[in-house]
């Protein structure tokens, strides 16, 4: 069990998922440069990070509803959280019946080849287990492109990656050591690409290289 103290947001997790250097430049070195695209993701965030409920027949909306995980060490904002009538559900303070909740969570582009969206889904179900006392199977991912819902099933392959991502989240902020540049097709959609320099510092050249190819630009130079 962690303490309030040793809590690391559930963001960090889906940067972690996607690129362990971006969650190093962000996360530890405190670096940020927004792009159209992240842009695009902030003000869809916005709109849906301040608190609120609104209630429709058998659906009860949370929006901005605060998480966290003292067994994973996490927290965060849910975007939305929706609660279902259900007879196998949770009670809610003041409120009739039982109640199951569904974590949805808003993308502003499209469905990723990866899992880092999934990943950060699973952290907010685990979160609400913890926090309702109540098992979550069914979460949604909510893409601005094709705005529609995709079903993703918390199930226990999803489940591991997820523990098993925490874990190494802790011990890469316990080492507070920034991982080395890769350079992949990825990269160039990511708004921290000119700080950083994966085809660069990817290639690993070492110093007299580097210099050496600085003489023979410099010699062909003066040769023209």
């Amino acid at each position: 069990m962690f303490s309030e103290d040793d809590l690391l947001p559930i963001s960090a997790l889906q940067h972690l998922a996607f690129c362990e250097r971006q969650w190093g430049l962000i996360h530890l070195e405190c670096l940020w440069d927004e792009n159209q695209l992240t842009a695009q993701g902030r003000h869809l965030h916005e709109k849906t990070d301040s608190p609120e409920t609104e209630v429709r027949a058998d659906i009860r909306t949370a929006r901005g509803l605060r998480l966290r995980s003292l067994r994973l060490g996490l927290s965060g904002i849910a975007d939305v959280v929706e609660f279902h009538r259900s007879p196998e559900g949770m009670m809610l303070d003041g409120v009739d019946g039982l109640w199951q909740p569904l974590p949805v969570e808003y993308k502003r582009g499209r469905p990723k080849p990866d899992h880092c969206d999934e990943v950060q889904l699973c952290a907010q179900a685990l979160c609400l287990e913890e926090m309702t006392k109540t098992t979550i199977n069914v979460g949604m991912l909510y893409y601005g492109m094709p705005r529609r819902r995709y079903e993703v099933q918390i199930d226990s392959a999803l489940r591991d990656i997820t523990e098993g991502l925490c874990k190494h989240l802790h011990e890469l902020t316990q080492a507070g050591k920034t991982p080395t540049a890769r350079f992949e097709k990825k990269c160039k959609m990511c708004s921290l690409m000119n700080q950083c320099l994966p085809e660069t510092l990817g290639k690993r050249i070492k110093a007299r290289q580097y210099l050496e190819a600085i003489i023979a630009g410099a010699d062909t130079e003066g040769a023209i």
